[in-house]
């Protein structure tokens, strides 16, 4: 992991803290509000993705977003909710960035929602030195062989949560 200046965090929860159940299945089913600072100025865009390794069918991703405009003061205070329909920075390809499919084969945010236990959700930020050639609703895995090599930093939140 290339660590730097790059920090994401939430207002909601800390880091290896319980996400509230406004932001899961049991609740509004919104992603969480989210501040991404220490953008590396030679940063381009941002790739955010939101995913569970405790999945038990292997990682289940709840949110792929790519070609976050970077650097962006905007990116300091993503309101709750910011990953529906439309992207916090215009409707899907406006500027370029686009979301990804999650592993509900939608696009936006899906999220907590384990069948059993306590399951990890990594929110991770990476910062990258150009754009990614992809269409909307490309995979996470496609998304990640095409940021290889061109990832300045990375940083990462993760969040808990049970279903009770």
């Amino acid at each position: 992991m290339k660590k730097g200046t790059l920090q994401i965090s939430s207002p909601e929860f800390r880091n290896n803290e319980v996400i509230p159940a406004r932001y899961t299945c049991d609740g509004d089913d919104i992603s969480p509000p989210l501040s991404i600072v220490g953008v590396p100025a030679k940063a381009k865009t941002l790739v955010l993705i939101v995913d569970d390794p405790d999945a038990p069918s292997g990682t289940f991703d709840h949110l792929v977003v790519f070609n976050i405009p970077a650097p962006d003061k905007s990116l300091e205070s993503i309101s709750p909710g910011a990953f529906g329909e439309k992207l916090p920075w215009g409707s899907l390809g406006d500027n370029g960035a686009r979301y990804g499919r999650n592993s509900w084969g939608r696009l936006g945010y899906g999220g907590p929602c384990p069948p059993s236990g306590t399951h990890r959700y990594f929110f991770k930020i990476y910062a990258l030195d150009g754009a990614l050639s992809l269409p909307v609703g490309v995979g996470k895995k496609e998304i990640e062989r095409m940021m290889s090599g061109h990832i300045l930093e990375e940083a990462s939140l993760v969040g808990l949560y049970k279903r009770s």
